[in-house]
């Protein structure tokens, strides 16, 4: 046990030394630059990804006589295709991989306003959300931006891959269909809230703190203070609030699901979730995608914001940081 705790001594020290140089280095970076970086819209079409995939395995698996052939013809169908391509429907794809900050949020509103200027009612939109959720106003926003796409009269579709849950789900209702796979996690209609608090441990060190506050709810619990019972109770009163906000906002989108029985914090995977018709089809996004290419033109939309030198080192110093965090937890 001495070793464990040895061992969490020199982590923590060890966090403490990379946190100072990278707070160090972003000082430094941030008064190099004081221009906000600007972004651009990426636009891939699927069909001819799916088509450039088609010819190398056709080209690999067929004699090359024959696959000079096929070749010819995919250029002919290629040539009609974009003659009637200003009639066929369109479907624009956008990634949503949430945090507990939803920080990807900026990226959404850019990708959603760039579809809406070109979008028409009889295309549509398809959102692929994997998140387990986060903060309620951010993924509020979040969902509030894929409601401006029904709000233009265009189709929304929402795909889950992997996990959609509590905000992430949030996101998924605003859709006219949700398709899941059919393990993916979806629901957890639920609100948590929690702090640590040192109040004890700092009272048998001699450590006052003072915290003064004008308005008798300004602060319910804190991390330092001495906790109430009547500041938890306050507490307890709002997350309740917003628990039964975001019941009501899935109720408005989704007035089939029965809320008592879904609102419960749960989590179900793709065939329970239809069975509480929290979502509509047991289907992956590529199988969804590739069937939309048989007879429409998929574009996926990508905002990119170009990385300064100081942002790649801060997001490679981040993953670093969560893959050895979850190497000590493995080994506790």
């Amino acid at each position: 046990m001495e070793y464990v705790f040895d061992y969490l001594s020199f982590l923590a020290k060890a966090l403490t030394v990379i946190a100072a140089v990278v707070v160090i280095i972003v000082a430094a970076g941030a008064r190099r630059s004081h221009r906000p970086a600007e972004g651009r819209v990426q636009v891939v079409r699927i069909n001819d990804r799916l088509r450039g995939m088609r010819s190398a395995l056709q080209h690999a698996l067929t004699p090359a006589a024959r696959h000079r052939k096929l070749v010819r013809e995919e250029n002919r169908e290629q040539k009609r295709e974009r003659k009637t391509t200003a009639d066929r429907a369109r479907v624009f794809v956008v990634n949503f991989k949430g945090d507990l900050a939803a920080s990807q949020l900026d990226c959404l509103r850019n990708e959603i306003t760039a579809i809406l200027t070109s979008a028409r009612e009889e295309d549509e939109v398809v959102v692929r959300i994997e998140s387990t959720g986060g903060l309620v106003h951010a993924y509020g926003l979040a969902a509030s931006q894929l409601a401006r796409v029904k709000e233009k009269g265009i189709r929304l579709v929402a795909a889950i891959d992997k996990v959609a849950a509590s905000g992430g789900y949030m996101m998924a209702s605003v859709a006219d269909r949700i398709v899941t796979a059919p393990f993916a996690i979806v629901g957890s209609i639920g609100v948590v809230a929690q702090m640590p608090n040192v109040h004890r441990f700092l009272k048998k060190r001699d450590v006052d703190v003072e915290l003064l506050t004008a308005g008798e709810y300004k602060r319910t619990l804190t991390v330092f203070g001495q906790n109430t019972d009547s500041g938890r109770a306050k507490m307890q009163e709002e997350i309740e609030d917003i628990h039964a906000l975001f019941k009501s906002f899935v109720g408005e989108h989704r007035p089939d699901v029965d809320l008592d029985a879904v609102g419960t914090g749960e989590a179900w995977y793709g065939q329970r979730a239809i069975d509480r018709k929290l979502v509509d089809q047991l289907c992956t996004s590529d199988e969804y995608l590739v069937a939309a290419c048989d007879d429409k033109d998929v574009f996926e939309v990508r905002w990119i914001v170009p990385e300064k030198p100081i942002e790649r080192l801060m997001r490679q110093l981040s993953t670093s940081f969560g893959r050895l965090v979850e190497r000590v937890l493995e080994r506790f």
